[in-house]
């Protein structure tokens, strides 16, 4: 699992809660750090920000897609045109909604 967000705290919640329940993590704080994880690791679910600091998160999703990689896109932007069919985790967000959402990605 790969979780990619510029926000540090956040992607520490996120590792340490999934790890607890059995999942590796890797983290990425940019685009370009996400693209090196996606080509050096066994990687089957993203968590993808969808504004990595000054960075568009949305350009890694044709990559992702074409992958055939699950993704689900963290926002804390509510009015923000995302694609259609797009899994959403909205910020701020419960462990469980992480949680719910991630195994259902993971086909768990």
């Amino acid at each position: 699992m790969l979780v990619v967000d510029d926000d540090p705290s956040l992607r520490l919640l996120c590792r340490v809660n999934l790890e607890l329940e059995g999942y590796r993590v890797v983290e990425a704080h940019s685009i370009e750090s996400a693209q090196v994880a996606l080509a050096e690791d066994e990687i089957d679910v993203i968590l993808l920000d969808v504004h990595l600091g000054n960075q568009d998160g949305l350009t890694l999703l044709p990559t992702i897609e074409d992958q055939g990689r699950a993704v689900a896109l963290l926002t804390g932007s509510p009015g923000i045109l995302l694609p259609e069919n797009a899994t959403i985790i909205g910020k701020p967000f419960s462990i469980d909604e992480l949680s719910d959402t991630v195994r259902r990605l993971a086909g768990l």
